[in-house]
């Protein structure tokens, strides 16, 4: 099974599976699921989507079944896949017709702040206005901006991001490692309001049309409070890698792909601690699901 994601549909968050014989599969990752799985080593192509409008998308399995080669897809995907296209369609990029239609539905602009402080703007389609935040796995966000398209929205997020210094990506490392140490959330809060309203206040002194200013703050799911919350038990990065071998993980909370899990041992008790391990780095992974376990024993001196 080729391994899609971590996917927040509504507030039940799964982990997106794909077969050739069965398609789609979605493995609920909610409070206390436990996973065994093994990955097979090496990363695979995800394949490419055509985008026939705002709410209508094929995806398209690799035809070959490649290695990935650039980011999660083979070069002959990656050059067929519509959604690589969005990001410069503001710039003036010929687009298709249906990745047209998409960006022409009304977008919501948005600041994001993670849990070691980081903060970012980004841009969400109207129908995935909560959901986008929630794969993102913001602590805290706010909407400060409607826009009419997706065209007026990244010029939005682009002059926020040159007049601001705001950036439009936080890696995964920087989010993992802070939620192993997560700031104080009502510091984390103070911050997010406080870009939110520097950038509103930017917004709100420009002559473009085409969009309007809003006050509104994003509802976090409830299964990331306790990951998302300072000083909630001591926690680990988990200690290995999701690249190869056998893992064993119970999810006590999420927060985008990052799971807060405890690590069973071979009778089925957790051993001390809790350990953030990112499930985004299962993406464009070949995995077995059965009773594995994730090697602990020589690891717990050096933890402990």
């Amino acid at each position: 099974m080729l391994v899609h994601g971590v996917v927040w549909d509504s507030s039940s968050p799964s982990l997106r599976m794909f077969t050739p014989d069965a398609g789609f599969t979605d493995i609920a990752l909610a409070r206390g699921s436990a996973l065994g799985l093994r990955v097979a080593p090496g990363l695979w192509c995800l394949g490419h989507t055509k985008v026939h409008g705002p709410g209508d998308r094929t995806h398209v399995p690799c035809r070959g079944s490649s290695p990935a080669e650039r980011g999660k897809q083979c070069g002959a995907c990656f050059a067929r896949d519509d959604s690589r296209l969005m990001h410069d369609f503001h710039r003036g990029t010929s687009v298709p017709a249906g990745l047209r239609a998409y960006l022409m539905q009304p977008h919501w602009l948005y600041v994001a702040t993670f849990a070691n402080g980081a903060t970012k703007v980004g841009t969400a389609s109207a129908p995935r206005k909560w959901n986008r935040l929630a794969e993102q796995g913001a602590v805290h966000a706010s909407y400060v901006a409607h826009a009419e398209d997706g065209r007026v929205v990244r010029v939005l997020e682009d002059m926020v991001t040159r007049e601001l210094g705001l950036v439009q990506q936080v890696r995964s490392a920087s989010k993992v490692a802070g939620l192993v140490e997560p700031r104080a959330g009502v510091e984390l809060l103070a911050l997010n309001r406080q870009h939110a309203g520097r950038v509103r206040e930017l917004l709100g002194g420009l002559a473009m049309t085409g969009y309007a200013v809003v006050e509104e703050e994003w509802e976090r799911p409830e299964l990331a409070d306790l990951l998302c919350t300072a000083g909630a038990g001591g926690r680990h990065p988990y200690p290995a890698t999701f690249d190869a071998g056998g893992h064993g993980l119970r999810v006590h909370a999420l927060s985008g792909a990052i799971a807060l899990a405890g690590l069973p041992d071979a009778s089925g008790n957790e051993i001390e601690g809790s350990f953030v391990a990112d499930l985004g780095a299962l993406k464009g992974r070949k995995i077995e699901f059965g009773p594995h376990l994730t090697e602990i024993p020589a690891l717990q001196d050096s933890l402990f």
